[in-house]
């Protein structure tokens, strides 16, 4: 499963999930300003920034179309 940790008002992660939809991967959304504890996951990780996404393969920060249209094919 695909897991998409966002916040709200962020321009990257609108983008991502909107790529998501129209390239019809599932995904789970995280809103990391609601759960304390995704957001200590995602920083214990080392991210300092969202959209941060998780799949079964690896993990990325930011809006990042490849990556996304990887996860598609």
């Amino acid at each position: 499963m695909t897991t998409v940790y966002t916040k709200p008002a962020c321009v990257q992660c609108d983008a991502t999930k909107r790529l998501m939809d129209s390239l019809g991967i599932n995904y789970e959304t995280v809103d990391i300003t609601k759960d304390e504890a995704a957001y200590t996951k995602i920083v214990n990780m080392g991210y300092q920034s969202v959209p941060v996404v998780i799949t079964e393969s690896g993990a990325w920060a930011g809006f990042q179309p490849d990556k996304i249209s990887t996860l598609a094919a």
